[in-house]
């Protein structure tokens, strides 16, 4: 007999039990309100995509050590998608000229990274994209950023929780031009500053020191010593006193913020958990002005950022503020008093469905009283029989099992009952 298959899910996944699942959907559902107030709209794509979609712009580190890239029976190189922006500049590319500019758009779903699962770290996650397209950098980035806040303040965090660490790439060209850079030096210069905090000190001013004699850094800092690198830092610190002004007041300049894509052009920013025990980088994003033009035309300026379940769990739960899960579970547990009593209990059932309720009906022949031991197993929190008695005299006796209080009461109540949540 050959050995039973391992019940173990693949490395780095995760399988999502009912509870689990409502946690993580009332997590996005949070995001998800937040953003259609605001007039986004949601899409979504498949997660097999042409592997050059990747090759052509996506962060190097990513396309060569971390996507799931195999060829298929056409012999067709597909990439399972690590990120979201790549498929939305090609649907955007695809219908530029039926669609109406500027878009709000933002998407859900899993993606996938081939890399070592840790905390905060798994290779399947799930990710909200958030994106404006079609507008040049200045109310659009700050519409973006605020967006952030009102995300993060949807789940009940305050400001002095996370702050949001902000740079540009136009700053950070000016400094790598300044000091000699260009072309490979610079996108090998950008790529180690992305790395700076996995490496000592010592080992990032070695590697800095064998691409350029002046770190970037360090003019970026004395921005007085070159006009351009003093102009693009002036514009980004009166971009964050604006924020300031608009109600986001926790934004600060972040020299070293790069991040990892090559797309990149313009302002860039991540959020950071400030508290000491989980101080990690949650997400992030920024301008990528020249991506959609990859597929042809002219460039469509656009902005976004992008947030994924791991991190924001574990930010969550270090400040207290998980959402609760468990609003898709079911009120009430309608009991049979016998078999014969399904199909009356299911057209009860039906009537309080069609008022709001949401209702679980015993289609088993197990004593009542087994039956509302079920019903405190599935964590449902009322009971009720429905049979010859409750039909005749239309009350049924709802049994809160927290405490074991019962309440008789007649059945055209019920449905305000359930709705009020007792």
């Amino acid at each position: 007999m050959s050995e039973p298959l391992s019940t173990d899910s693949y490395k780095g996944v995760r399988d999502f039990y009912p509870a689990d699942w409502a946690r993580l959907e009332a997590m996005f559902a949070r995001i998800r309100e937040t953003l259609t107030r605001s007039g986004y709209e949601e899409y979504n794509a498949s997660p097999l995509e042409r592997a050059e979609l990747y090759e052509a712009k996506t962060s190097e580190e990513i396309v060569n050590e971390q996507t799931y890239t195999f060829i298929d029976r056409g012999d067709r190189k597909v990439t399972l998608r690590p990120e979201m922006t790549p498929t939305l500049a090609r649907m955007v590319a695809a219908k530029r000229r039926e669609l109406a500019f500027p878009l709000r758009w933002f998407s859900i779903g899993n993606r996938f990274r081939y890399e070592r699962p840790q905390k905060g770290r798994l290779r399947e996650f799930y990710q909200a994209d958030i994106d404006l397209i079609g507008l040049p950098e200045g109310e659009a980035d700050i519409e973006i950023v605020r967006l952030v806040s009102a995300i993060m303040k949807a789940f009940g965090a305050a400001e002095n929780d996370f702050v949001i660490r902000m740079n540009s790439r136009t700053l950070l060209n000016a400094a790598c031009k300044a000091v000699g850079l260009k072309g490979e030096g610079v996108r090998q210069y950008l790529r180690l500053l992305d790395k700076k905090t996995k490496i000592t000190p010592e080992a990032f001013a070695a590697a800095s020191a064998a691409l350029t004699k002046n770190d970037p850094l360090t003019l970026i800092e004395h921005s007085s010593e070159d006009a351009d690198v003093a102009s693009e830092k002036r514009r980004l610190l009166d971009r964050i006193e604006l924020l300031k002004a608009r109600g986001v007041g926790n934004v600060v300049f972040d020299p070293s913020i790069t991040r990892g894509f090559d797309y990149y052009t313009g302002m860039i920013f991540e959020v950071f958990d400030t508290n000491l025990a989980n101080p990690r980088a949650l997400f992030g994003g920024g301008r990528y002005d020249g991506l959609v033009a990859l597929f042809g035309g002219e460039p469509i300026p656009a902005v976004g950022f992008a947030l994924g379940d791991v991190t924001l769990a574990d930010f969550l739960e270090t400040h207290s503020l998980v959402p609760d899960g468990h609003t898709s579970k079911s009120q009430l547990y309608v009991g049979t008093p016998s078999e014969s009593d399904i199909p009356a209990a299911q057209a009860f059932a039906d009537t309080l469905r069609k008022e709001g309720g949401r209702v679980f009906v015993n289609l088993t022949d197990r004593l009542l009283g087994d039956q509302i031991k079920d019903a405190a197993k599935r964590g449902i929190p009322l009971f009720a029989a429905y049979g010859a008695d409750e039909i005749a005299n239309n009350t049924v006796r709802m049994k809160i099992l927290k405490t074991g209080e019962e309440v008789s009461l007649p059945v055209s109540e019920l449905p305000a009952r359930l709705r009020a949540g007792s």
